[in-house]
């Protein structure tokens, strides 16, 4: 049978139950006592303190005199500062509250039951609080669902994903051994290449030094063509330092690099920089744990943003967190990537970012990234609990788990 078929039949029972609640089987106990305790208190028979302090006569049992050292003796009275009082609650969650709040007045069980003497005018509304405690639940079951599909979908795209990426990265390092052995069959003509050429790039390279990278460079200039326009656009090659980047500037370098002659070696050492630059981003996210099934790859190199009155924060999961003035400022980084933090049983529920910008004479900052199921992908609210120690909520789809029933739902719902 269908899960959807399964809520149908569910639905029905479970708000009789709700409604319902044990008000038609009531089994009798002492006031205050729960049902998981009733055994022990058995009327005409001496009660031993549930922490075994003592043992008395079962008529001194709510008799608004503390016997017990655990209060368990006045399960319905006020009279013991550490005691509990069970609430019923039929058509309800059932609660315990403490024994101080029995008769005050206040209305604290919503079936009244803690109000027995008070004279307070409490009203019943168990019922009205189950029929909307089910419909949450509905609706909680329902973005599970949705979400669990979700996730299923984002378990294949991870997999294909994958395994493209695997072909991928094989095809990459047959190439790179082929370049290797060009490069060694190159490098004595390398070597003897014309000096006055090789002179001629390392001083105007030596103009430029950490003004940007060799790879970038080669990947640049190693272009089919160059216009004055696309050289302006890149001001880090502005060889004076300075504010203005001329066109007059940008002719002499493209004049200098066409009377320069590239040999074979320097252009596949270039290419052999691109491949080792993809290898290793591919080999990481190969062996990057993205969850059991891969559903949390989606969310590498990805971005979300979350903007409050004063800030806008951008988590980029697996990379780092941040913190940016809504109006101007510079960014604060909040934490890069540190790990899985998640309780035992579900360690992929929480993330955990470390080593941000050091805070003026504290720590380091950090954010704590906790992920619930629901069918987006949104960050929707971020706090700062301690003192540069920051907690971000995040819902995915991929945290979310099969939802086995409304049944579990209520059930769940209930112990806590």
């Amino acid at each position: 049978m269908s899960c959807q078929y399964h809520q149908h039949l569910l639905l029905p029972l479970l708000l009789s139950l709700l409604t319902a609640g044990v008000s038609s089987v009531e089994v009798q106990r002492p006031r205050g006592v729960s049902l998981s305790n009733r055994q022990f208190y058995e009327e005409g028979k001496p009660f031993t303190c549930l922490d075994n302090s003592a043992t008395i006569p079962f008529d001194r049992v709510n008799d608004d005199y503390c016997d017990c050292k655990d209060g368990s003796d006045e399960p319905g009275t006020a009279a013991c500062p550490n005691g509990s009082f069970y609430c019923t609650n039929a058509g309800f969650r059932s609660s315990f509250i403490p024994s101080s709040r029995i008769n005050d007045g206040i209305c604290d069980c919503c079936d009244t039951t803690d109000e027995y003497n008070s004279g307070a005018a409490c009203q019943n509304t168990c019922r009205e609080l189950g029929r909307k405690e089910m419909e949450s639940l509905e609706k909680m079951a329902e973005i599970a669902k949705e979400g669990y599909r979700l996730k299923q979908l984002l378990i294949q795209e991870a997999k294909r994903g994958l395994e493209e990426k695997k072909k991928k990265l094989q095809d990459i390092q047959v190439t790179k051994k082929d370049l290797e052995d060009k490069v060694e069959a190159l490098r004595t003509v390398k070597e003897t290449a014309e000096q006055p050429e090789k002179e001629a790039k390392e001083r105007h390279l030596k103009a430029w030094e950490g003004k940007f990278r060799f790879r970038n460079w080669c990947i640049f200039f190693f272009s089919l063509s160059v216009s004055v326009a696309e050289l302006l656009s890149h001001s880090e090659l502005n060889p004076d330092s300075d504010d203005s980047f001329t066109e007059a500037e940008a002719q002499v370098i493209i004049l200098i690099y066409s009377k320069l002659k590239i040999t074979d070696y320097e252009i596949i050492v270039c290419f052999m920089l691109d491949l080792l630059f993809v290898c290793r981003n591919l080999e990481k996210e190969i062996s990057f744990d993205f969850g059991p099934n891969s559903e949390f790859a989606y969310l590498y190199s990805q971005c979300y943003e979350l903007t409050t009155s004063e800030y806008i924060y951008r988590l980029c999961p697996f990379n780092r967190v941040s913190q940016k003035p809504k109006y101007g400022g510079s960014e604060t980084n909040l934490g890069t990537w540190g790990k899985w933090a998640g309780p035992e049983d579900n360690i992929y529920s929480v993330m955990k970012y470390e080593h941000g910008t050091g805070c003026w004479q504290g720590p380091n900052r950090s954010t704590t990234v906790k992920l619930t199921c629901g069918k987006e992908t949104v960050v929707t609210s971020t706090s700062e609990p301690s003192r540069c120690e920051y907690l971000m909520e995040f819902i995915s789809p991929a945290i979310c788990q099969e939802p086995s029933s409304l049944e579990s739902y209520f059930h769940e719902h209930q112990e806590l």
